[in-house]
């Protein structure tokens, strides 16, 4: 190698980026094990936590067994990443995996729900952190030129647990029982403790000055959980503008006041200034957070209009909705190489978000006459559309800080990534059941009105009568032994109850329409490239 080429390849490679052949390829094998086990953990758990909660008697708990691990998760998702920048990744890639190979354990052991919902925490103080921790260790190996394209490959696991994880963890708790499901992944967690500290470097900043941001982490879990519970209650357990949620919102938009002021001024802050004042961050950051309402839409809400008002079969579905999960997961490999070869990043993102915003803008007149092949074709736009964002969004992220701040933004990021998940499920909810109530109070049969119990009135206030052949049985025994023409005010009522349904489901329809066009229209302000700062 001449003089030239070797200068030449110091400037496309910093020195801080120099590690050997053999330490990038342990440092990509300890992340790929890694969030490849995470993606096992999240597609094997989903499909059997309702046969847990049934198991151990926690049907009525059922929403907290998400909403607790979910508040740890966005919180772990912020301190932990913040504590990479100071301690390094291998440490806290260490610390998050002890914790969810220890929950993971326990959870295999619970005797009751209450007890698994403590120890599934236990798990999510590793699990919540992992992602913004695997992100960040791609920044520190790779220069951003050459990060789109690690980015798009950690898809491939993803993809591959989207398209075994469902089958798999549905047949295990068929024919064994589920606590096989966290015995299975105690290994593969194993694995990664030993990966880890061979492959991830260690970075670790020696400046002994830095402190923890003690009162910013206070003031943090408090603003997060009481927006958390406030969205999670309303519409629910109170209406909105009930003094309890108005006082518990206002509450948490006072904390979150403080705890900006107060991190203005914090040495270490655990959300840096720096980071919410970066115009790229804060653009990427606040369109993730409103496109989550169109992506709840499609994973939550799209499979119970499938089944519940166009009567499809459970399996026949779950093949509609497919291609979404897989072109979700795997559109990500190729978009990372066009990056890195093209840097069109803008044009990416603004194509994702308008096709995005057109599915959901088209759902909207969705009924149960809407033919098949239109489903199919909405699952295979959406998959292509919004595959691509979430790894534009992981290279525009790292590439807008300084790398000295790359946990921290990667942690601000999964932040807001996280409340996206956690509050767009509880205002989709409400108003998807606030709509049906109403409607279904309009459509009701006449003959049913004055002649209704309260439990057939309880069971009409739950579409999810559709969805369940038993509770469909049911209601169908009660109604035809009220008279001589119980068969027809029982198809009345099923027709009321899938009308009231399609109802409730354009509501959200329209609010993840909405929110896409508002993210759509953010997106649209971003530089057309947006600059690396990594100093």
């Amino acid at each position: 190698m001449t003089e030239e080429d070797q200068m030449s390849q110091d400037e496309v490679q910093p020195a801080e980026y120099q590690f050997s052949k053999r330490q990038i390829i342990w440092g990509l094998v300890a992340i790929f094990a890694v969030y490849g086990t995470m993606s096992f953990i999240v597609q094997t758990g989903t499909i059997a936590r309702p046969k847990i909660a049934a198991d151990l008697n926690g049907m009525s708990l059922y929403a907290w067994s998400v909403s607790i691990p979910g508040l740890v998760g966005v919180l772990v998702s912020l301190i932990f990443a913040k504590f990479s920048d100071m301690y390094g990744r291998r440490v806290m890639l260490m610390i998050s995996l002890t914790a969810s190979f220890v929950g993971t354990i326990l959870s295999a052991l619970s005797p009751n729900f209450i007890f698994l919902i403590v120890v599934t925490s236990v798990a999510f103080l590793g699990a919540g952190a992992m992602m913004p921790l695997v992100f960040a260790v791609i920044g520190d190996l790779f220069p951003p030129s050459e990060r789109s394209k690690y980015v798009g490959l950690l898809n491939i696991p993803v993809g591959i647990c989207a398209l075994i994880g469902p089958t798999l963890g549905g047949f295990v708790v068929d024919t064994l029982n589920w606590r096989y499901l966290y015995w299975m992944s105690v290994p593969l967690l194993a694995v990664c403790l030993i990966t880890v500290p061979i492959g991830v470097p260690s970075l670790l900043n020696r400046d002994s000055s830095r402190k923890i941001d003690v009162k910013g982490c206070i003031l943090l879990a408090i603003a997060s959980s009481t927006t958390i519970f406030g969205f999670s209650f309303a519409g629910t357990t109170y209406p909105w503008l009930s003094p309890p949620i108005i006082g518990l919102l206002g509450f948490s938009l006072a904390c979150w006041i403080i705890f900006l002021r107060v991190e203005s001024g914090a040495k270490e802050p655990v959300l840096d200034p720096i980071v919410l004042r970066n115009r790229s961050f804060l653009t990427v950051a606040v369109a993730t957070f409103l496109s989550f309402f169109g992506l709840m839409g499609m994973m939550m809400y799209f499979p119970m209009f499938l089944q519940g008002v166009q009567g499809i079969s459970t399996m026949r579905s779950g093949q509609i909705i497919t291609p979404n999960g897989l072109l979700m997961a795997f559109i990500g490999v190729p978009v990372g190489y066009i990056i890195a070869k093209r840097n069109c990043i803008k044009q990416l993102y603004v194509i994702g978000y308008a096709i995005g915003t057109l599915i959901m803008f088209g759902m909207v007149f969705f009924n149960a006459d809407t033919p098949i092949v239109l489903s199919i074709a909405v699952s295979i736009l959406a998959g292509l559309g919004m595959g691509a964002i979430p790894t534009i969004n992981t290279v525009v992220v790292q590439n807008a800080v300084p790398k000295r701040l790359m946990g921290a933004a990667m942690g601000a990021f999964f932040f807001f990534f996280n409340m996206g998940m956690t509050i767009s499920p509880a205002i989709l909810g409400s108003a998807m059941n606030t709509t049906y109530a109403k409607a279904i109070s309009q459509s009701l049969p006449e003959g049913m009105r004055g002649i209704a119990d309260e439990k057939i009135m309880d069971a009409l206030d739950d579409p999810r009568v559709l969805l369940s052949e038993p509770a469909m049985q049911d209601l169908e025994k009660t109604i035809l032994g009220m008279g001589d023409n119980g068969q027809q005010l029982f198809q009345e009522t099923v027709e009321a109850i899938r009308h009231s349904l399609v109802k409730g489901l354009r509501s959200i329809f329209w609010i993840s329409a909405i929110t896409m066009l508002f993210a759509f229209l953010l997106i649209c302000t971003l530089p057309s490239n947006p600059a690396s700062s990594d100093e």
